[in-house]
């Protein structure tokens, strides 16, 4: 699937949506969010945006919860097929400009320690390694798995 990143659109996640989102949630991670959180985070009002090519297709998506003066990216995903392609840069500029527009300073976030690929996506993007979360992650009913915690400071002058 080749991607023409200047076609796209950014949108509000709608409930409408939450069907479409959970299926790459379910197909890209080992361990899912469940319908219930995204529909949930709606909910509460957490800000959560897509990307859709020209014909509709679900191509990719993030949901941050602010915090006082940090926001908490908690989840992110492109589809398998469209990965490696822009997306996920697309997908994090857009939240960098919606948390410089809620006035953050910054933007959490935890990771797999397995998951190298994204590792090298947030800090090839600017993201620095402030702590780990000891056994966040579960992996199995008897494992856990540590969660790297990265953060990126906003440049409030960018805005």
């Amino acid at each position: 699937m080749k991607i023409d990143l200047a076609s796209l659109s950014l949108l509000p996640m709608q409930p409408a949506d939450v069907d479409e989102v959970v299926a790459i949630e379910q197909a890209v991670y080992s361990h899912p969010w469940s319908r219930g959180n995204f529909v949930d985070s709606l909910k509460l009002g957490y800000d959560a945006w897509q990307v859709r090519n020209p014909e509709g297709v679900l191509l990719g998506y993030f949901v941050q919860m602010p915090v006082v003066d940090e926001t908490h990216l908690l989840t992110i995903a492109v589809l398998a097929q469209a990965q490696k392609q822009g997306i996920a840069r697309l997908l994090l500029n857009h939240l960098l400009e919606r948390a410089r527009a809620m006035g953050m300073d910054s933007i959490l976030l935890e990771v797999r320690v397995s998951n190298q690929r994204a590792i090298s996506v947030y800090e090839a993007f600017g993201f620095a390694l402030v702590g780990r979360r000891k056994a966040y992650y579960q992996v199995s009913p008897t494992e856990r798995e540590d969660a790297l915690m990265l953060r990126y400071i906003l440049d409030r002058s960018a805005a």
